[in-house]
């Protein structure tokens, strides 16, 4: 069975102020909007928390500035990116790498007075 289109939010308010005026139950709600008792008791919550924020004057929930503190490091991480591709991309037209010598660069000749060199 499909989910049922959700309801509106002026729907929803005249659902939960008519609950918080003891107009009707919980249940009667619920069964009028042919909706579960949980969502109207979690309208109810909603709603007055979001009202409770609003008279303390705090801002509404919302990810905007971490939304923005996000984009802002996206922003930076390609714009580094961005000039480590530029770097890579003229040393590959110049041939001018940077030479960094390693353990595996060089052959050595085998060492026969190693002292690890087993007698077994």
């Amino acid at each position: 069975m499909p989910r049922p289109p959700a309801l509106p939010a002026k729907d929803k308010t005249r659902l939960v102020l008519s609950v918080l005026a003891k107009e009707c139950t919980v249940s009667e709600a619920a069964r009028a909007a042919q909706v579960s008792e949980q969502s109207i008791a979690n309208w109810r919550r909603q709603f007055i928390e979001g009202g409770s924020m609003a008279l303390a004057g705090a801002a509404p929930p919302s990810g905007s500035q971490r939304e923005a503190a996000l984009t802002e490091e996206v922003h930076r991480l390609k714009q580094a990116l961005g000039e480590a591709y530029v770097e890579v991309m003229a040393w590959r037209r110049t041939g001018d790498r940077p030479r960094v010598p390693s353990r595996t660069s060089k052959r050595s000749a085998p060492n026969w007075e190693s002292p690890f060199r087993g007698t077994a």
